[in-house]
């Protein structure tokens, strides 16, 4: 089956094919650098991390570039604020710097792989007043009193890619104080220098680049003039990604083929702001829960649309981590001497199967999700038959990497199961269970035979209290430690 994507600047889902067979170039917006990461950047960064593994576990080499703002007015009164009468052209590395670290940090943490490339703003000054040497050559923008301008009108359909035409995009917009553009929708190529700013030389005086600029240097420069893939936030897409695409075909690159975008975070269905009280950062989540838990309420909803994040979805999501880290522990602890079952291993290739099928329709993880509990379920029912389960093992953690969740929870390895069979898990005092316990067990155990479930559901309810977990297998029950 073919892959299908859908393309923001066509509107629709169309059938994906490399400009080079074998091999993807993808260039996905990066983090502007002035403060501590939160979910929302979590959640684009693992959307196109899940994209970028798909690409690969189907065979392609994949080139994946991330940008870095690390010049920009955000930064800029970051520096002002946290380095109160120092240079401010100094004051601007350091925060930049040091908030570039604390992005890197948590996306290791996330277990978010690193890209191929990560230009950073500052390294590109050079290559971006080339660029713009050029746009002004062929006479789509102009310098006008130290600042430099891209005129819209001379771009060819500008408005495509977010949909909105000249009169829609006219309303409303002024040209305000200060600025020196002929036309209201003209953007900033250049911006002249103000008092104590990092600047750089350039043609039109000491100045810094606008913003738009820095990703059509950079991702032609590492990918070249026409690339498969650009991705980021669907905030981006006016005027941010508009405004790359005029000023590349300006310059007459091709730019991207295809423009992929994620939804959006929210909060008990309203914005994430500091202001509102309801602001979340990745280290706030990584307190309490897995990173694979985050990723697992990701996956329950398409990249594309918007995602509402609330504590009790983060609960709901690490119960179902637990059932797949559960499911993989009791394969990891299973010892059998039995020959490969043919039919289990087909039925486990028809998962595969359809997990590359809705993968392959616009990267459904919520789908591919569903298909790997349906994967647990049916290895749980499997485990007490005593058949050789080893490659539907392989295979379920072959699928949970490709949706980047970790080699630690998938082979079990997170959940601390000491266990010793009928009565349970060894204490962590004396290494044997407590009277206590073998108790709550065996109350359990004949709950259930005598079918009283109501009385088992409390006895259960009783050994998670001590953070037990308990197993009902055919020869008794089972008592694990839970240590997530």
């Amino acid at each position: 089956m073919s892959m299908k994507i859908y393309n923001t600047l066509t509107r629709k889902k169309e059938e994906f094919k490399p400009i080079k067979e074998g091999c993807i170039s993808m260039y996905v917006c990066g983090p502007t650098v002035y403060d501590v990461p939160h979910i929302g950047h979590a959640r684009s960064a693992y959307a196109f991390d899940v994209v970028r593994r798909y690409f690969r576990y189907k065979g392609y080499e994949v080139k994946f570039a991330r940008n870095v703002t690390d010049v920009d007015d955000k930064i800029i009164n970051k520096a002002k604020e946290e380095f109160k009468g120092e240079d401010l052209t100094i004051a601007v590395k350091k925060v930049s710097d040091k908030y570039l670290k604390v992005y890197h940090e948590y996306m290791e943490r996330l277990g978010i792989m690193p890209p191929d490339k990560e230009p950073k703003a500052t390294e590109y000054i050079g290559k971006m007043i080339d660029f713009i040497k050029i746009l002004i050559e062929r006479k789509v923008a102009y310098a006008s009193g130290g600042d430099v301008y891209f005129d819209v009108r001379k771009a060819n359909g500008y408005g495509k890619l977010s949909n909105q035409s000249f009169e829609m995009l006219e309303s409303g917009a002024r040209i305000a104080p200060g600025e020196n553009k002929k036309d209201p929708l003209d953007f900033a190529l250049w911006k002249s220098a103000k008092e104590g700013e990092s600047s750089w030389q350039s043609p039109w005086g000491n100045g810094r680049p606008g913003w738009h600029i820095e990703c059509s240097v950079m991702s032609s420069d590492i990918l070249g003039g026409e690339f498969d893939i650009h991705g980021g936030g669907i905030d981006l897409i006016f005027p941010h990604h508009e405004n790359e695409i005029a000023q590349s075909e300006g310059a007459g690159n091709k730019f991207a083929r295809c423009w992929m975008h994620n939804g959006l975070l929210t909060i008990n269905k309203e914005k994430m702001a500091k202001s509102l009280g309801n602001f979340i950062t990745i280290e706030d989540i990584l307190a309490k829960y897995p990173a694979d838990a985050l990723k697992i309420l990701f996956l329950q909803t398409h990249y594309s649309h918007p995602v509402d994040f609330s504590w009790e979805r983060m609960d709901g999501a690490k119960e179902a981590y637990k059932r797949i880290c559960t499911s993989m522990n009791e394969l990891k602890n299973i010892k059998t001497k039995s020959r490969p079952n043919k039919n289990i291993n087909k039925l486990v290739d028809e998962y595969r199967s359809k997990f590359e099928e809705v993968m392959d329709d616009d990267f459904n993880t919520a789908q591919a999700l569903g298909i790997i509990f349906e994967m647990v379920s049916f290895i749980n029912k499997s485990i007490e038959s005593g058949e050789n389960l080893e490659y539907a093992k392989e295979s379920l953690i072959d699928l949970g990497k490709t949706l980047g969740l970790s080699k630690e929870f998938l082979d079990g390895s997170l959940l601390n199961v000491d266990v010793i069979q009928n009565i349970g898990v060894k204490d962590t005092d004396n290494g044997t269970l407590t009277d206590s316990i073998k108790i709550l067990v065996k109350r359990r155990e004949e709950a259930r035979k005598s079918k009283d479930f109501k009385t088992a559901d409390e006895v259960r309810k009783a050994l998670e209290k001590k953070g037990l977990v308990p197993k009902d297998k055919k020869d008794g029950t089972t008592v694990w430690e839970k240590k997530i």
